[in-house]
């Protein structure tokens, strides 16, 4: 077993450095190249691929690989379907050492890996790579240790979510970070996005309750980052890795936080008569320095297209109802529902509804946690956003976002973190129909264009992946870049770690902004970059 490095001793590399398309690494080169003549030279072709069958085997029992195209096609996309991309094969390794073994394995012949979780992420962050393989964390599902006394849970990353809070639920405590996916999604996974959920509010998100991880880099290095004290020795580079999209190293163990379960809950439904109204009353009620436990937002579209999924018992006529929650002691709680009810009455509340019992504040929550799947109820397909920007915004963005649905011709039902200013824009079309997925690609872009211009920004939680590289085009300067290549290049010199995901290169930054000013949009390429034009396609 290799020892662990501290997080100090990772190595910077020059902040010149840009990341692309894997080349020749090793004995293998890049998988797929071609002759002189344009040819696919086929012969060395099939020799690559034994060649990494062959040092895949050697490595993994037959049980942990995947090589037939049936086997490999589940894996060939994450919870964006609409970019797909078949691996060469797909790695199940059971235990940190055979994590090791792969990650060495394919740095030897220079093969890309992308990590992945349960696959629910929503940007593409775990689609493979033509060239390369899948290493999937699934079977490194076991909960190592509960230790109630300190209120912590150390598991592997093939952990569910909600599994965390399940093993805790004898010691009356639970995970706090609770997204849609919680049924589904590995810890792992919540890592590699920084996911939150409809109660990161007041909780925070997956870095505010992660304490340590360990993790194997693309050299198959084991490093500890942060710790159960209450400060690491070193830089803070767990902040750096949470969020980082399996860039910079594949999660093997983790160590996080547990809180206390609130002996009593309850969720107000406040209905108002416009989407402004609602936006206004989230920033009221954080102004009345109230921290809901949870609050979220709904318009009506949303609403009507869950509740004959679920039944929640929620206000179809309203243009726009809130979910706030409280949590916590039973005077706590009552106290706290009678000011968010005054907060909200006096900001416009035609209607407010407290849950009775807990069966029914989970009702009224299991219509938010559905809204996703409710969508194919009303369109054949949909396009699910990701933006934040300030509470105060939430009502000219909301604004604009309706103008944008009337602009592209396509209908947009909003389901959001509101207490945070997560939005999450459902962008509802029919693939089937010509142009279409190409108008709700645009749609989205400028939808991210108008959370950056009110100094928000392109990603909550879902992450960039590959579906906002252009994006991030559009909110940081070169230099910005520049430093984010830089910090992926100290983790993973040769870049074989999910490569060409979430960074883009700067060659990829300069020809967007050469498309934007052919387009006209701004005239210089050192100006500030503003939303699509109407009908605009990145290419």
């Amino acid at each position: 077993m290799n020892a662990p490095h501290h997080a100090s001793e990772i190595n910077a590399v020059s902040a010149n450095d840009t990341i692309g398309t894997i080349g020749s690494i090793g004995n293998i080169g890049t998988i797929g190249t071609f002759d002189a003549n344009g040819q696919l030279a086929a012969e060395r072709q099939r020799g690559r691929v034994a060649a990494l069958r062959a040092a895949l085997h050697a490595v993994l029992p037959p049980h942990c690989l995947l090589f037939d195209e049936e086997d490999t096609r589940p894996y060939e996309c994450d919870g964006l379907t609409a970019y797909r991309q078949l691996p060469l094969a797909v790695a199940l390794p059971e235990n940190e050492a055979q994590v090791i073994a792969v990650l060495r394995a394919c740095r030897a012949l220079g093969v890309p890996i992308v990590p992945r979780g349960a696959g629910t992420g929503l940007s593409g962050g775990a689609m493979p790579v033509a060239e390369g393989i899948v290493l999937s964390t699934a079977k490194m599902s076991h909960i190592v240790a509960i230790d109630a006394q300190a209120r912590t849970a150390t598991v592997q990353p093939g952990v569910r979510n909600l599994a965390i809070s399940e093993a805790a639920a004898a010691h009356a405590l639970y995970y706090a970070p609770d997204p849609s996916s919680q049924i589904a999604c590995t810890i792992g996974g919540n890592i590699a996005e920084n996911s939150g959920g409809v109660h990161c509010l007041k909780y925070g998100l997956t870095l505010h309750n992660v304490l340590r991880v360990r993790m194997v880099t693309a050299d198959g290095e084991i490093v500890e980052l942060g710790g159960c004290a209450p400060d690491a020795p070193g830089l803070d580079l767990l902040a750096v890795f949470i969020g980082s999209e399996g860039m910079l190293g594949v999660v093997t163990e983790a160590t996080v936080k547990l809180v206390p379960k609130p002996p009593l809950a309850r969720v107000i439904m406040a209905s108002f008569d416009s989407v402004v109204q609602g936006a206004d009353a989230v920033a009221e009620v954080i102004s009345a320095g109230i921290i809901p436990a949870g609050l979220e937002m709904m318009d009506r579209t949303s609403a009507r297209m869950v509740e004959p999924f679920v039944r929640a018992g929620y206000d179809t006529d309203a243009a726009a109802i809130l979910l706030c929650e409280s949590d916590g002691l039973p005077e706590e709680v009552e106290e706290e529902i009678g000011r968010m009810s005054a907060v909200l009455a006096h900001s416009g509340a035609t209607a407010i509804a407290v849950s009775r019992d807990e069966a029914e504040r989970l009702r009224f929550w299991s219509g938010r946690k559905n809204a996703f799947p409710a969508a194919g109820r009303i369109s054949p397909d949909y396009y699910c956003m990701d933006g934040t920007i300030p509470r105060r915004k939430l009502a000219e963005v909301l604004t604009g976002i309706d103008a944008l649905a009337a602009e592209y011709g396509l209908r947009c039902a909003n389901v959001f973190h509101a207490g945070d200013g997560n939005l999450h824009p459902l962008i509802l079309f029919d693939a089937n129909a010509p142009g279409e997925f190409a108008r709700a690609e645009a749609f989205g872009a400028a939808i991210l264009v108008l959370c950056v211009a009110a100094g928000g920004t392109i990603t909550g939680e879902h992450g960039v992946g590959i579906e906002k590289l252009d994006s991030m085009c559009e909110q940081f300067t070169v230099a910005e870049i520049a430093a984010f290549i830089a910090v992926k290049g100290a983790f993973d010199p040769a870049r074989q770690l999910n490569p060409d995901k979430a960074i883009p290169t700067l060659d990829r930054c300069a020809q967007y902004g050469r498309r934007k000013v052919e387009a006209g949009l701004f005239r210089f390429a050192q100006a500030p970059l503003v939303r699509h034009a109407k009908g605009e396609q990145d290419e």
